[in-house]
């Protein structure tokens, strides 16, 4: 009788554990159209690269020196080896809700003297609408 009480612990803790495994959802993530609102994971918007704003952008001038557009900007996200003239800024923004947003922009120097720039249309000033700022629920 004792025998087989034990079995029939383990036997059932056994089978428990491997149903456990065998409901872990899909390999990327619970699909969040079978989960409640307030039963979902809070997942913030995530923001990398560069941000520039229209005001920054407003601030260059035709012959200014690297120095001087880097203090505005910021250091660029990509500088390419092969064309050290060239300034990349990239901003990307993952939203919660999965979506993704990239904005890229360019400056050129000629001589090491700005020469151009230009991009994708950029915010006005501030990050409203474009850096992560979702309240949590």
């Amino acid at each position: 009788m004792k025998k087989t009480l034990v079995r029939t612990v383990f036997l059932t803790l056994g089978l428990g554990l491997l149903a456990g495994c065998g409901s872990s959802g899909p390999k990327d993530g619970p699909s969040r159209s079978l989960l409640p609102y307030w039963l979902s994971p809070y997942i913030p918007d995530i923001g990398q690269g560069n941000y520039v704003s229209e005001s920054m952008v407003s601030q260059l001038q035709e012959g200014m020196p690297k120095e001087q557009v880097r203090s505005i900007l910021g250091t660029p996200l990509l500088v390419d080896p092969f064309r050290a003239d060239r300034w990349d800024y990239v901003f990307d923004i993952r939203r919660g809700d999965g979506t993704t947003q990239r904005r890229r922009f360019t400056v050129v120097f000629v001589d090491d003297r700005l020469d151009s720039w230009g991009g994708d249309p950029l915010p006005k000033d501030g990050g409203e609408g474009v850096l992560p700022s979702r309240p949590a629920r």
